[in-house]
């Protein structure tokens, strides 16, 4: 993958070409961004420009790097036990999905990657086996003579045995080896992990440039791309789901639906709070990324209510699919209990990615969500 590749972040590909030109090559580098901003495009081609062009044969490096095929570029990312890999996953074991996976969406989430995998029900994490994998690679002498690289994709799911494992490598790495770390929540990764690495924030690509790269690469008009990047909301890959026509939306907007009419009901009513009951019992039985998935897609459904209910209408991009009306669930959403629906949402997300029980995570949240729905908005 090439810098001209990559759609938006002209600043920090200059940067990063200038910076390396100059022989200015941090050892252990950050990239921290949200999903769809193009921080594992970047840092391939960053790695793709620094494994050719100080390599004798540019050409052939760069050949070998289109194909995540070149001896010096490694990588390692969260992956889980499946039909195929029983036990002590890892990612080189996986390493023919993942060329196939970044040749069809390199901006992909992780929930994509674990669909492309066939294990989106269980969560991935990168484990102490992988980090043993790393430090052995790592020290055995570069193929071609030059750099080696190794990526690490959402490397906030490294477990604490696995960064601990890796604290004294990225630290002091032997000459010429550069760790390009991919973050997407910053705060889950340890700070120890994070004090040994040079950071690079990324910011959500714009509008416009999504657009462009839509009219030129994907034949629409301009008024459809338009459409798209704006609800887009500075996520590429959101872009790529919108235009496909992805169906998840739609069935997270269903189940948020039944959810908060439901939980409005429910004070005082012990036949309605059963439906929470109900309700909270099939969201559990779907895999914990999916349901981190339309918890965020609540937390961004409540902030559009907000911004409706305060008058912010050219900031609403949500376009809703059923019979259900931003407008008027907007007027339940204001100053005197946003604060909490957000709190208790993000809370929510944070025992699940913990193993937490979900049915009793989501039961809670929703009697929780009872009490807020029926707050009043607070006398000015």
């Amino acid at each position: 993958m090439l810098f001209n590749q990559i759609i938006g972040q002209d600043h920090i590909k200059k940067h990063l070409q200038v910076s390396a030109e100059q022989g200015r090559i941090p050892h252990a580098q950050l990239f921290i961004g949200k999903e769809g901003s193009g921080t594992l495009p970047m840092a391939i081609a960053y790695a793709q420009f620094l494994l050719s062009h100080f390599s004798e044969n540019p050409e052939i490096s760069g050949i070998k790097c289109e194909k995540l095929q070149h001896p010096d570029l490694h990588f390692a990312f969260p992956i889980t036990t499946t039909e195929n890999v029983k036990s002590h996953p890892v990612s080189d074991l996986f390493l023919d999905d993942w060329r196939q996976f970044m040749a069809t969406q390199p901006y992909g989430s992780l929930f994509n990657w674990l669909q492309h995998i066939g294990v989106e029900n269980k969560q991935g994490f990168i484990n102490v086996d992988e980090a043993e994998e790393i430090v052995k690679k790592l020290q055995l002498k570069s193929y071609e003579g030059g750099f080696k690289v190794m990526i690490i994709w959402m490397a906030e799911k490294m477990n604490a045995s696995a960064a601990n494992k890796l604290l004294k490598l990225i630290e002091e790495p032997p000459p010429k080896t550069v760790f390009l770390l991919i973050v997407a929540d910053e705060e889950q990764l340890l700070s120890t992990i994070k004090s040994r690495c040079q950071a690079l924030h990324f910011p959500v690509l714009s509008a416009q440039d999504i657009a462009k790269f839509l009219v030129i690469n994907y034949e629409l008009s301009e008024n459809e791309a338009s459409k798209i990047a704006h609800n887009a909301e500075g996520n590429f890959n959101k872009a790529l789901e919108l235009l496909n026509n992805d169906n998840s939306d739609l069935v997270f907007e269903e189940w948020f639906v039944e959810w908060v009419r439901t939980a409005f009901r429910a004070k005082g009513n012990m036949a309605v709070v059963q439906q929470l009951i109900a309700w909270s019992e099939k969201i559990s039985k779907t895999g914990r990324e999916t349901q981190k998935r339309f918890l965020e897609y609540c937390l961004q459904f409540f902030r559009q209510a907000l911004l409706l209910s305060y008058k912010s209408d050219h900031l609403v991009y949500m376009e809703t699919k059923t019979n259900f009306k931003l407008e008027k669930f907007a007027s339940f959403v204001h100053s005197n209990n946003i604060l909490d629906i957000e709190k208790e949402l993000n809370d929510a997300m944070y025992h699940i990615e913990r193993n937490g029980n979900p049915k009793i995570i989501l039961l809670d949240l929703s009697i929780k969500l009872t009490r807020f729905l029926h707050k009043k908005e607070a006398k000015v």
